[in-house]
């Protein structure tokens, strides 16, 4: 909210309630020029209390944890104040001429010592209400602010993970090509244009917090395709997709680590034991499992970041919103996730 609407806001609330406080105060009394300047004028020493602590007192006093000369500032406003309302209400009638009913003229000078305490009452009342607001407003101020730099950390932490994705799964490819190219394999100018495609994928429409699960699936194949080349189609994979994929929505490059993983802690060779993966939609829930028979020869522990970071990755996006569970089984690894799309 800019200054201008504050202080817009602050003029149509104020308006309201020195209305309604004057036509409350007024009822039952005939009504006089006089009357009406009263609590008209009475209003605005209240506004002048009420503004007095909040940008005058508070600032100098309780926002720099001077308690005790906030509470003396307070008492001080009070009694002015006092002191000011009863001249202001002497002057009206008695010195300015403005006449006044009978009735109405007991209702201001009659018991002083009750007038007395209600307009000190009433001083610190406004003082008490500054004060709340005061509070109130820095209270949500600060919310709003700690909201912020969470989402702004988050928004940090996610780029940051997300960043770790592309150097860990290019690695690996230049690996493979290496792999293939040493070889002098005749699959490597496609192994090359298919690590192109998926890294343009990666690198201009990835860069959304979700895409089309469509999209993602599509780079789920251009990366098995890739993966095949390595192993000169000779790599046995199962890729089945069931339901509507077509109208939701993933956060991008979630689940290339299992299949990542699938082909590098795995056996992909195997005709009668193929890499298994799953996707299954219905509605807005997605299942998405993977299995790979174990490579009992495979010694390769590195290369960790890669399901420490989907886990993480699924921790900021689908809070309290998704299930994992990773079995290391005797012969096999099997994946399964569920997620609240």
């Amino acid at each position: 909210m800019s200054r201008l609407q504050k202080f817009m806001l602050h003029i149509m609330v104020w308006l309201f309630l020195i209305t309604l406080f004057t036509f409350v105060a007024t009822a039952g009394f005939e009504s006089t020029k006089g009357v009406y300047i009263l609590f008209i004028g009475i209003s605005l020493l209240n506004l002048a209390i009420f503004y007095l602590n909040l940008y005058v007192l508070i600032p100098l006093t309780l926002d720099k944890r001077k308690f005790f000369l906030w509470m003396l500032g307070c008492l001080a406003i009070v009694i002015a104040f006092l002191a000011i309302k009863y001249g202001f209400t002497f002057y009206l009638y008695e010195i300015s001429g403005l006449k006044m009913m009978a009735g109405q003229k007991q209702m201001v000078f009659s018991e002083p010592e009750k007038q007395l305490i209600s307009t000190f009452v009433t001083n610190g009342f406004f003082v008490f209400l500054s004060t709340v607001y005061k509070f109130t407003v820095d209270w949500f101020f600060n919310e709003r602010e700690k909201t912020e730099l969470e989402k702004q950390r988050l928004t940090s932490e996610l780029a940051f993970l997300k960043s770790q994705i592309n150097p860990h799964f290019l690695f690996n490819s230049l690996n493979n090509i290496y792999s293939l190219a040493y070889q002098k394999s005749d699959a490597t100018p496609n192994a090359i244009l298919k690590l192109s495609e998926i890294m343009r994928y990666m690198l201009y429409e990835s860069n959304d917090s979700s895409v089309a699960l469509e999209k993602e699936i599509t780079y789920l194949n251009s990366f098995i395709e890739l993966q095949k080349l390595r192993f000169k189609e000779e790599a046995y994979v199962v890729l089945e997709v069931e339901g509507q994929i077509t109208d939701q929505k993933i956060v991008p490059l979630l689940l290339i680590s299992f299949v990542e993983n699938a082909f590098k802690h795995g056996i992909a060779t195997d005709k009668d034991n193929p890499i298994h993966i799953n996707i299954s939609v219905l509605e807005e829930n997605l299942l998405f499992t993977v299995k790979n028979k174990k490579n009992l020869q495979n010694k390769d522990q590195t290369g960790g970041i890669g399901m420490a970071n989907v886990v993480r990755r699924l921790d900021l996006t689908y809070p309290e919103k998704y299930k994992l569970a990773v079995e290391n089984r005797e012969h096999d690894y099997f994946s399964e996730l569920y997620l609240n799309l």
